[in-house]
């Protein structure tokens, strides 16, 4: 049965043996192994029965150790580097040949990240070794915001979750690669596309769904629910068949006709920082019910409502 606890010596422990431990960030909790361990990296890829064709992030604790994982760190990622770090970006940099190909999908390119939660820091802190650490789930299921979450998952599978709470943000960070020296965000999450404007000027937005992706989180289906999720524009009403077999997220109101126990609301205040952190836990929590089907409103398409809106339309692709 998989420990869970705040010891991060036995985290370091069993990293340094190759396994693989699920850690706390400030966006989701992480399946982390040795980013230069091969083996360490397959198990990540077993555990979540997730295809190797799918790039993995690598975490650090400090800047000044991205020479031993990059080639190039250009003065625009520096930018959003002083800015953003510790915190939910992720960079595309060229990667330097101790980075496994298996961590990259044979791409040229590296995601990194510096998380910001104390006890993980702490962890990358006392290790030798970067981790790579995708979210903690089985491949295209809810990202996990607790500890909980993980056990309930991946608990027969693992030996260690270090505790380090709910997550703060609860969408995963936001991918920032370069063309040339322009930056171009892959994936939408806990940084806005303002917020990186803001330290860079304007960037292009690349987050179109494929099958062969260019950085992590860009398959056209993932995050998703075990149940059938359809999506409604902001204020739109169910086509209801059957009430009691239907599940409602909404965005700031219930929603008329569905049985308040089989609905969650995200932000009764319109918060998209509220909404974001409760999005994954709420989809998850619906999931476990009884129902046949799940209906989720999408939410403004501003700010985090955009990145939570990306999570929503790939979580509604159906199999």
């Amino acid at each position: 049965m998989v420990q869970i606890g705040q010891n991060v010596s036995h985290a370091k422990a069993w990293l340094e043996r190759g396994n693989v431990v699920g850690i706390p960030t400030e966006t989701v909790y992480g399946l982390a192994g040795n980013a230069l361990d091969t083996n360490a990296v397959l198990t990540i890829f077993r555990v979540k029965n997730r295809p190797t064709f799918d790039p993995l992030i690598i975490h650090t604790d400090t800047p000044a150790k991205l020479s031993q994982f990059v080639t190039d760190f250009p003065p625009a990622a520096r930018q959003l580097a002083d800015a953003f770090w510790p915190g939910p970006l992720t960079l595309l940099l060229p990667k330097q040949a101790s980075i496994p190909d298996l961590v990259t999908a044979g791409l040229p390119t590296v995601a990194v990240r510096i998380p910001n939660h104390p006890l993980t820091l702490q962890l990358l802190a006392e290790l030798d070794f970067p981790l790579a650490a995708p979210s903690a789930n089985p491949f295209g299921y809810i990202s996990p915001t607790t500890a909980r979450h993980v056990a309930d998952q991946l608990g027969n599978q693992i030996p260690y979750i270090l505790d380090g709470g709910p997550a703060r943000i609860g969408l995963e960070s936001t991918i920032v690669g370069f063309e040339g020296d322009m930056p171009c965000v892959f994936r939408l999450g806990g940084l806005t596309q303002a917020q990186i404007e803001a330290v860079v000027g304007p960037v292009t937005v690349q987050t179109h769904s494929t099958d062969n992706p260019a950085a992590p989180g860009m398959l056209s289906s993932h995050y998703a629910p075990r149940k059938p999720l359809i999506l409604l524009k902001p204020g739109q009403s169910p086509p209801l068949t059957n009430p009691n077999r239907t599940g409602m997220l909404a965005f700031r109101e219930p929603v008329g006709g569905v049985p308040d126990a089989q609905q969650r609301i995200l932000s009764a205040t319109g918060d998209l920082d509220e909404a974001a952190k409760n999005l994954f836990a709420y989809l998850r929590w619906l999931d476990t019910l009884d129902l046949d089907l799940i209906y989720a409103e999408t939410l403004p398409n501003t700010g985090l409502g955009a990145a939570i809106n990306d999570r929503l339309r790939r979580a509604s692709v159906q199999k």
